[in-house]
């Protein structure tokens, strides 16, 4: 029962990919896909049919062979920095679904071809005070209208884009970092040193891609604006189980998390959404659900391998768990 569930679940992730939100894929498509079509001349028609939406607001039905995949349309440093235009996203995290499968991370690594130890997104064990029980806190860059990153950046390398996304250059980054020392979410990591993979120069570098990277350089979380381009979920949002992670456009005021698409505005005002460190007047483009009926026993999140056991060792509420035999 619980896998025919959990098939269910991935083929209506995969099928709001091939769909794009239908009526509402400009929510997350940062240009409309019928913009990529190919020519009929060029390939042959496969009979499987895609709905999209068109710039004027009509729905159409195209074969899914004239669909340009866009990755191999390169955005240039000087495009990466216009942003998508007339779009806002913002992501909302209901940590009242979340078990810490971790998959998000996982998923995030391998979009960004991150090495095991490199998380831009990271899961925390928050507990708010000491009666409380804890609870699985999903991290990434905020993403911040205010972001003092940006504010002490001396080259320009970090900047903010009118979709509200904030990226890195690593071709203008002097590695001074800055920008690290002035975030208030540790959202920012730096590469000490060259990697092979720095070396594999078959994808032009982008700022939206971040691929490849450069030792002596900041990187950090991106929102996947490479995938927004092509009506896709950012990688964290594509990859967890659990639909923990919604996305969206907030000037259109709608969010998905790949199997419900919701207004963005009701679901704060309905779930009582906030922002993590909200009184600092950084305005995060992130939202947090409170976990408030959580779906899963904090148990759950441990059950991954030893090295999650690790690193809240010295928790106390970790510690009682161990005592009690549930970990």
């Amino acid at each position: 029962m619980e896998k025919n569930k959990n098939e269910k679940k991935s083929t209506n992730r995969r099928n709001f990919l091939k769909l794009g939100l239908m009526s509402s894929v400009t929510a997350v498509a940062g240009a409309s896909l019928i913009s990529n079509l190919a020519s009929d001349e060029e390939l042959k028609a496969s009979g499987e049919k895609i709905r999209l939406l068109t710039p004027d607001g009509k729905v159409v039905e195209v074969d899914a062979s004239n669909i340009n995949k866009y990755p191999e349309a390169h955005i240039t440093p000087a495009e990466a920095r216009k942003g998508i235009p007339n779009r806002k996203f913002v992501m909302v995290i209901d940590l009242a679904r979340c078990k810490n499968a971790r998959k998000c991370v996982e998923g995030c690594q391998k979009g960004h071809k991150l090495d095991h130890g490199e998380e831009f997104m990271k899961i925390q064990l928050i507990q708010d005070n000491p009666d409380a029980e804890p609870y699985w806190f999903p991290k990434n860059c905020m993403h911040c209208d205010e972001p003092p990153c940006v504010t002490v950046c001396p080259t320009g390398a970090t900047f903010k884009r009118d979709d509200s996304i904030v990226l890195v250059d690593t071709e203008r980054c002097i590695g001074c970092k800055f920008c690290i020392t002035s975030c208030p979410y540790s959202a920012r990591q730096f590469n000490w040193e060259h990697k092979a993979k720095y070396d594999d120069k078959s994808q032009p570098y982008s700022p939206e891609t971040s691929v490849p990277g450069a030792e002596g350089t900041v990187i950090k979380c991106d929102f996947c604006p490479d995938m927004l381009r092509q009506g896709k979920l950012p990688h964290c949002a594509q990859s967890c189980p659990m639909g923990v992670i919604y996305f969206g456009d907030k000037n259109e005021d709608i969010v998905t998390n790949g199997e419900e698409t919701v207004r963005f505005s009701q679901l704060i005002k309905d779930r009582a959404g906030y922002r993590h460190l909200e009184h600092l007047g950084t305005k995060p483009n992130v939202y947090y659900l409170p976990p408030v009926n959580k779906q899963f026993p904090l148990e759950r999140g441990f059950d991954i391998d030893e090295e999650i056991i690790e690193r809240y060792k010295d928790v106390p509420y970790v510690q009682e768990l161990k005592k009690q035999g549930k970990l």
